[in-house]
């Protein structure tokens, strides 16, 4: 067997640089939710709506009414304490501190 050949520091350096595995494994990016557009004050068209669809519907929680007019939860928990305070829909169950579930008044 022939004897090695002593390689210097730089091609040492060089060889180090050159080897390996090639690129990196890149992770793939989780799947994003799509940001939503709410609005978060009411217009004439959207105060119309809260108004005369949201009282018939049979369950009206902030969730249903964000969906349902895009507007914002601090918006749409604001709505069902307005709906509320016209006696237009009626609490379901004690008033739980977190969610706010109503149904519409039955006469």
């Amino acid at each position: 067997m022939a004897p090695k050949v002593q390689k210097s520091k730089e091609a040492k350096a060089k060889a180090a640089m050159a080897g390996g595995k090639g690129k990196k494994k890149k992770w793939a990016k989780g799947k994003t939710k799509e940001k939503l557009n709410n609005m978060v004050m009411f217009d004439k068209s959207t105060q119309d709506k809260l108004l005369k669809e949201i009282p018939k519907a049979k369950l009206i929680t902030p969730s249903v009414i964000s969906e349902r007019l895009k507007v914002n939860g601090s918006l749409a928990r604001l709505a069902i304490k307005v709906l509320e305070g016209k006696g237009v829909i009626a609490p379901v169950c004690k008033r739980h501190s977190k969610q706010l579930i109503y149904t519409r008044k039955v006469a």
